[in-house]
């Protein structure tokens, strides 16, 4: 049987390692900031925000909402797009826990 590697660690881990993915491109950094800056959902094209074509915004959009962190839903013809609100104060949680976990003396120095 074959077993993915990411399958050889704890499900806490590979939970953080999903999230902390889905901020690993400054797109979808971008489109997070955009969304909380709009302190609303919004149903146009984010696209036009952004220097990038719209397919690869929605690839973006896509990679975001698998991790939870938007939800997207159909409106008309048009997507509309909110910040899930619990999904990314879970997420500030989860990594402010991990750089605590591994958070160094402030005396280290690597030699």
């Amino acid at each position: 049987m074959v077993v993915s590697k990411t399958e050889l660690f704890d499900e806490a881990l590979q939970e953080k390692a999903n999230l902390f993915k889905a901020l690993a491109h400054p797109a979808r950094l971008q489109i997070l900031q955009f969304l909380a800056e709009a302190k609303t959902c919004i149903s146009w094209d984010i696209s036009e925000e952004l220097p990038l074509s719209r397919t690869t915004v929605n690839k973006h959009l896509k990679e975001l909402k698998d991790a939870g962190l938007i939800r997207g839903h159909v409106e008309g013809v048009k997507m509309n797009y909110c910040l899930d609100g619990e999904k990314v104060k879970e997420m500030k949680n989860l990594l402010t826990s991990f750089l605590e976990e591994i958070q160094l003396p402030d005396d280290f120095a690597c030699q």
